[in-house]
């Protein structure tokens, strides 16, 4: 037989797209359209339904970029359409190749209450069931006009300060139209057996039965009268539809889903109205179609809801008690795991899953984080504590260089604990469910032999409209059909559980989910991190002290719903597209706002506590936030410091430069303001590789291959500039207690102070970086060559640290180019190791080279600035103070003490006496990550803590309060079944036992 696959397929194509499709709305009736442009900001829709509106015809231009236009529609359905399906199709003006990224519209009935969303694919209001022939019809659709910010160019459209007022969009088609059922129904059988024709193999016999079936049925279609002769082409089609798919099909679970950035390329507060009307697009759906299952994550979208649409949020959880609309994630937001400290995990889980438990009564098992860019180590431990048995997530897909080799595994921490993890094969979370997509996922898939399902998100994202009744309809068909994966549409848990029931051993990984792109997101929009940083460090003072006057200070009210309101906004910043650094300007302009706003705010709930906990007196008190015990006052206490050391000395250095010391270490700052030397004088070791300069900053080019704010390519490193030119050096600071040296200088159109400082009884020398960035395109970080043979690092993360090679043997050690810590890392070799600090900088690299002398320098970076221009043209522009220190000669005890010592600043208040520590562990290596009231406000004291160096540890916790019992929590402040707390003594004193990294939270029930 002659191969004529290619006519076919090209007829196809061709009859389907110019005759067939425009043949599913007939019969178009202009309806009559008037505008109203709401000022500024977005209003409430009463106000809207009552604005004065005026004439306004299709083609008209409108929205200037992040307007709203409210357009008024209105109409009559023609007398001779009774008994017809009557559509309206409201065309804001769509370009059909970019859902989600453009203009949107929520259509609203006259009493304010919502009908559905308009997107791209989305573009229909369904009236047959709200008027007969005759009736009126009337709506009010709020059009957001958002600019089209994707192409990843330089733009000042991505801030409502600095965009254009000159209209984006020109309104298209707003006419009644009659929907023809059967035409529609034909579109999705084409539109499936086409796709799946194309992914069969050549040779494969069903393709050649699925093409003279099309072909069969493009002969029935009469191209000048396709609704009439659309049922008898479906009937050439039948067969090939019922033929059941083969005994090894892989097995698919769709789950509709809309993947919504809560920030990105447009602000916050549209977001807020992205979720509004997906969230009606898709209950609309459910409605239609009760097989329709849809999750949602982040608590924080739905809470938008419930906040600025309570009726809509009522009507969602009708839909979550029918089991159709499901939460899942069980987190705040689809947050950033890199960047986000311990304490801010662990409420990301309490508040998201507290959400879910107190507005649905439904406890969420799946953890669903399908695009941040990259996974903690520590995430299974805390998965396990928050209640949760799942782990999903799709961006690993995007990685540059290695294919990660499973697709359903049991994802170990850095603890050991495990979480059965899915990383669908299917390659998107914005999934269509069509043929290419469901063979590629069977294709891709990696446990083939062992497991044999895998899962399907599908649904427009980011406002795009979510799910879709043509993806159902492809489900419909593919659910058992020849040639094509079984297509199941359920709940994600359903997935889950069948997945592990088939494959309980299936294959572990050990460690980080480490993404091989986007690693410029450990240092893009600095203010940014650093406000995160700085709110992580105070929220934790608010709640200590507050605590603690809590318990102690008879009246003292503890701000519960402060406390509550502020965490939820530092979490809603550590979305992955706000931390990171990847929004628009307008994005990280407010998020430097709202941290200003929280910054002052816990500076007063904090003052207000130590104040009431000082008491009445003129004695100068020191509040000692940190974990550990400093200048002699206790972790969790106030008084004042005693124990200091040896006083600092500063002496001219022979060559230029000064020499400071203070009996521990002797710096030696040459006369270029470089460190060349920093001396253990206690063990008699050097830290600086020999020759080498320290503190030294480094510019490079910085312009990836694409993704501008998320990336960083390895070929930046072919091009450095030292910046050794010096403008001025002098000692700006000279007395017992410290000396420091500060220098300063010029590169390019910017400048930089640094501050070096030397403490007495301090084994650490303090950099403080004042930088006045005006770079672009470049890339700035601080070198310290250390005299170490390291053959990996630590580095800080979540409630412990991860160890990575220094070397680059394989693929996956050359891919961490770019590497992510918190408040440090550390270089060691056998008996001697060096503590890099700092104070809110996550990026940072580590390289090794052998010297002539046989020695290995292993060199540590600080990743400080960068100057991506898109998609804000003006990232990191401006001043900058940053804070980091070396510490030679530290273990790792030392690193994690420092390192929260640096984070967590001393407070002066004046008193009356000291204060102590609300609670007390007598073992350094386990840490006191937070103290608190719980969450049910019963007065009980929420202590969470983890174990800090990767060993055992035993400690004995000593409360300051009468205790009645002790209990084992989980992060929801539960009981669990542990054996890690001991009962509380007769000597109020309670036994802790802790596995390496493990985190324990310990509720104390006061008497």
């Amino acid at each position: 037989m002659h191969d004529d696959r290619s006519i076919t397929e090209q007829r196809l194509r061709r009859v389907l797209e110019e005759r067939v499709k425009p043949a599913v709305h007939t019969y178009p009736v202009p309806l009559t359209v008037e505008r109203w442009e709401a000022p500024a900001e977005p209003v409430p829709v009463a106000e809207a339904l009552t604005a004065a509106y005026t004439p306004c015809t299709p083609g008209e231009a409108w929205g200037p970029a992040w307007g709203t236009t409210w357009f008024k529609v209105t109409g009559a359905v023609p007398a001779d359409w009774a008994g017809r399906t009557v559509e309206a199709v409201l065309d804001l003006g769509f370009d059909r190749m970019m859902p989600g990224f453009q203009c949107e519209g929520l259509v609203h009935r006259p009493d304010g209450s919502e009908v559905k969303g308009l997107n791209p694919y989305n573009d229909w209001v369904r009236v047959a069931d709200l008027a007969a022939g005759g009736e009126p019809v009337e709506w009010y659709v709020e059009a957001a006009s958002n600019p089209v910010l994707v192409q990843h160019a330089p733009t000042s459209e991505g801030d409502r300060l600095t965009s254009s007022d000159q209209p984006l969009y020109r309104l298209g088609r707003m006419a009644l139209t009659v929907f023809e059922t059967e035409v529609w129904e034909l579109v999705q059988d084409l539109e499936v057996l086409h796709e799946l024709m194309t992914q069969l193999d050549g040779s494969d016999a069903r393709r050649y039965e699925i093409l003279r079936a099309v072909d069969a049925a493009l002969d029935e279609v009469d191209l000048a009268d396709v609704p009439g002769t659309a049922a008898a082409a479906r009937a050439r089609l039948t067969a090939v539809l019922a033929a059941p798919a083969r005994a090894s099909a892989h097995r698919i679970s769709a789950v509709g889903h809309a993947h919504i950035d809560s920030a990105w390329l447009w602000p916050l507060r549209e977001t807020v109205r992205k979720v509004s009307r997906t969230a009606s697009n898709v209950l609309a759906l459910m409605d239609e179609h009760p097989e329709f299952v849809f999750a949602m994550s982040q608590a924080q979208q739905l809470d938008w809801i419930k906040t600025h649409r309570p009726a809509l949020f009522e009507r969602v959880k009708k839909k979550v008690a029918d089991g159709q609309f499901v939460p899942v994630g069980g987190m705040w937001v689809e947050s950033d795991t890199n960047m986000v400290g311990g304490e801010a995990m662990a409420r990301q889980f309490l508040y998201g899953k507290k959400f879910f438990l107190d507005e649905f009564g439904i406890e969420t098992r799946n953890v669903w984080l399908p695009d941040s860019f990259g996974y903690t180590a520590a995430l299974p431990q805390l998965v396990k504590l928050s209640g949760s048995r799942w782990f999903l997530t799709q961006k690993i897909s995007w990685s540059q260089v290695n294919a990660f080799p499973h697709h359903t595994f049991w994802w170990e921490g850095i603890d050991g604990s495990r979480v059965f993890t899915h990383f669908p094969p299917v390659d998107t979370y914005n999934g269509d469910l069509g043929g290419a997509q469901l063979a590629h996922a069977a294709r891709n898939y990696r446990e083939k032999g062992r497991g044999t399902r895998s899962l399907a998100s599908f649904g427009w994202g980011d406002g795009g409209g979510g799910p879709t009744r043509e993806h159902l309809a492809r489900a419909r068909r593919q659910r058992d059909l020849d040639g094509s994966p079984r297509v199941e549409v359920e709940r994600p848990d359903a997935f889950f559980e069948k997945a592990r029931a088939e494959y309980e051993d299936a294959p572990v990984w050990a460690g980080e989910l480490y993404l091989e792109l986007h690693r410029g997101t450990y240092t893009s929009q600095a203010k940014t991190k650093q406000g995160n940083r700085h709110s992580e460090s105070l929220l934790r003072e608010a709640e200590l002290w507050a605590a603690t006057a809590a318990v102690r200070v008879p009246g003292f009210a503890y701000p519960y719903a402060d406390l509550e309101r502020l965490w939820k906004t530092v979490l809603l910043h550590q979305f992955h597209d706000i931390l990171p650094g990847s929004s628009i300007a307008w994005v990280h302009r407010e998020a430097r706002e709202t941290y200003a706003r929280v910054r002052e705010e816990l500076r007063a709930v904090t003052l207000a506590a130590q104040t009431a906990l000082a008491g009445r007196g003129e004695e100068e008190l020191v509040f000692n936030c940190a974990p550990h015990t400093r200048r002699g006052i206790p972790a969790g206490g106030a008084d004042r410091p005693h124990g200091s050391g040896q006083p600092v000395t500063v002496e001219e250095r022979h060559g230029g430069g000064h020499v400071l010391a203070n009996g521990r270490l002797l710096l030696e700052i040459d006369g270029r303001g470089l460190l060349v030397s920093a001396y253990d004088l206690e063990q008699g070791r050097e830290a600086l590789a020999p020759g080498a300069a320290a503190n030294l900053l480094q510019i490079h080019p910085d312009f990836p291959n694409m993704w501008d704010a998320w990336d960083i390519d390895s070929f930046y490193r072919n091009k450095v500039t030292d910046l050794v030119e010096l403008d001025a050096l002098e000692v700006t600071e000279q007395g017992p207690e410290a000396v420091t040296v500060t220098a300063t200088r010029s590169f390019g159109a910017s400048t930089v102070t640094q501050s070096l400082t030397l403490r007495t009884g301090a084994k650490t020398v303090d950099i403080v970086t004042d930088v006045d960035w005006q770079e672009t395109e470049k890339f700035l970080k601080a070198a310290f060559p250390l005299d170490v043979k390291a053959e990996r690092t630590a580095s800080e993360t979540q409630f412990g640290h991860v160890y990575r090679a220094t070397h680059t043997n394989t693929s996956w050690e050359a891919a961490k180019f770019e590497i992510c810590a918190h408040r440090w890392i550390h270089a060691e070799e056998p008996g001697w190791g060096v503590a890099l600090l700092n104070e809110s900088t996550y990026g940072h690299d580590v390289t090794r080279d052998v010297r002539p002398d046989g020695g290995q320098t292993t060199t540590v970076r600080l990743s400080l600035l960068r100057a991506p221009r898109y998609p804000d043209p003006q990232t990191d522009q401006g001043r900058h103070t940053l804070r980091f220190a070396l510490a030679p000669g530290a273990t790792l005890g030392d690193a994690v003490r420092e390192g929260h010592a640096l984070n967590l600043p001393e407070r002066v208040v004046t008193g009356a006496g000291p204060v102590a520590p609300l609670v007390a562990v007598d073992e350094d290596a386990v840490v006191v990550e937070a103290v608190k009231l719980a969450e049910d406000r019963s007065g009980d004291v929420v202590v969470r803590l983890y174990e800090s160096r990767g060993g055992r540890a035993t400690a004995t916790l000593t409360p300051g309060f009468p205790v009645a019992e002790a209990v084992e929590s989980d992060l929801l402040e539960r009981p669990l079944d542990g054996s890690a707390v001991g009962p509380v003594t007769r000597a109020g004193k309670i036994a802790l036992t802790l596995r390496p990294f493990q985190i324990l939270t310990v509720r104390l029930h006061r008497r």
